[in-house]
């Protein structure tokens, strides 16, 4: 069963199907900063006269779908979350050192991994299809979205990234990173902003442990399963998740906020 924490939107730029057994595994080893490339600003667009989007040293031919504009795109690549003493940089630290203090696995390794230097450059099969978004959703629409061409796009959300992480293997891990909309700007609003999701998924074993005659619950009612269509969850399984959701969040306000909030 999965769970997803979205922790951040700071709306200003200085502002699933899964495997259908899911099993618990710890994270060998964690590094403080992803272990993707993160772009240099310097070479991180260019729009040619010919039909393609020159972005992070990768070329992009244009078509019917391609709609970013030369202002967004001088936007890809700053990379102000993971700019030393930045605030956004500033409140990612907190989030991460809350997450790896408070969540440890039995090897005492932090539980979550992070991953703050991923690509904003998707493809619409990541920024939708495996978040099983239909096709004629509106939130795929060009005017809500900013699109190199008909495959390729800037993540709308971190989400993007979710099925590539856990298919991988992970299980517990937080994303961060700056995301495109094409919002009107106003005093909450802007088109380029930055999130941050925590996500984690529960075998039975961990999720019932410790709830007395837990070895009879299940994660799913019993029904018919298909590569692009889930059981419903047991009402046991929700309350629990439901309850350990609110315990996070709780902590973690406590954690940047403090007591008195």
């Amino acid at each position: 069963m999965a769970m997803i924490w979205k922790f951040m939107r700071v709306a200003k730029y200085s502002k699933t199907a899964l495997s259908s057994k899911v099993k618990a595994r710890e994270i060998p080893t964690l590094s403080r900063h992803s272990s993707s490339k993160t772009a240099s600003p310097d070479f991180a667009a260019n729009t040619s006269c010919s039909n393609t989007v020159e972005l992070l040293g990768k070329a992009y031919p244009q078509d019917d779908y391609s709609n970013v504009t030369e202002k967004i795109l001088s936007k890809v690549g700053k990379n102000l979350h993971n700019k030393k003493h930045h605030p956004l940089w500033l409140i990612k630290e907190q989030v991460k050192d809350h997450f790896y203090k408070q969540y440890v696995g039995r090897r005492g390794t932090p539980l979550f991994s992070v991953y703050d230097g991923l690509s904003p450059v998707v493809t619409v099969q990541q920024n939708f299809d495996s978040l099983l978004i239909p096709q004629n959703h509106a939130s795929r629409r060009k005017e809500d979205n900013y699109y190199l061409n008909r495959d390729h796009m800037l993540r709308a959300h971190t989400s993007a990234h979710q099925w590539d992480l856990i298919r991988s293997g992970l299980d517990a891990f937080l994303a961060v990173g700056d995301v495109y909309r094409r919002d009107t700007i106003d005093n909450t609003h802007y088109p380029v902003f930055h999130q941050m999701e925590g996500v984690r998924l529960f075998s039975c074993h961990e999720l019932f442990s410790n709830i007395k005659d837990g070895e009879g619950l299940q994660l799913f009612e019993k029904g018919h399963r298909t590569a692009h269509k889930q059981e419903c969850h047991t009402m046991e399984a929700v309350r629990l998740v439901e309850f350990n959701l609110k315990q996070v969040l709780t902590k973690l306000v406590t954690h940047i906020f403090g007591d008195g909030m």
